[in-house]
């Protein structure tokens, strides 16, 4: 044990401070990072801004770029639904955790699944897009990988939470997209 960091945890409505011993060149990600406004470190900021990137370029669609306030955004979320013991749900439309911002969520075994991994699931949606405009039939199908490539998003801020052994995974896009009667792009 060459290292001690706590880690925040929501428990009822308070925050609990645990130490966690953490070897050298363990996973640190659980930290808040200054630069990525989340968890995240920068290092998994930077993977998905870049997987997003090759997977938007795939269709000509521009770059994203990481946003410390949409990081922060979605570490809140994250930081709930591991307080709600790891039920997914979307923000409401209304109310205190009003959605505000273009969101896909995952939920993985920790010990298996990182960041990337979710980006990556998103990205599978592509094999059931046909080009179509965005319609509520088939929007589960797709609307992951729709998000990710619609074309006037600019930027996206992530964050995660770990509950029951679980990775939760919160992106949000920033303008939003997934307008039902519209392309992404």
């Amino acid at each position: 044990m060459k290292y001690l960091y706590c880690v925040s945890m929501i428990l009822m409505g308070g925050i609990l401070l645990q130490a966690i011993p953490l070897h050298a060149g363990a996973d640190r990600s659980s930290l808040r990072s200054v630069s990525s406004g989340s968890r995240l470190s920068q290092n998994e900021a930077d993977k998905i801004v870049s997987l997003h990137n090759q997977i938007r370029a795939d269709v000509g669609v521009g770059p994203l770029r990481w946003s410390e306030e949409l990081s922060a955004y979605a570490q809140q979320w994250a930081d709930h639904l591991a307080s709600v013991k790891g039920r997914m749900e979307h923000r409401p439309r209304s109310g205190k955790w009003r959605q505000e911002y273009g969101e896909n969520l995952f939920i993985g075994t920790a010990s298996h699944y990182g960041t990337a991994d979710a980006v990556m699931a998103w990205a599978k949606e592509k094999a059931n897009y046909r080009g179509e405009a965005i319609q509520g039939s088939r929007f589960a199908k797709v609307g992951h990988y729709t998000q990710m490539v619609w074309r006037n998003t600019g930027q996206i801020g992530c964050g995660t939470g770990v509950c029951r052994g679980n990775l939760i995974v919160v992106c949000n896009y920033d303008p939003p997209g997934n307008f039902l009667g519209q392309r992404p792009y």
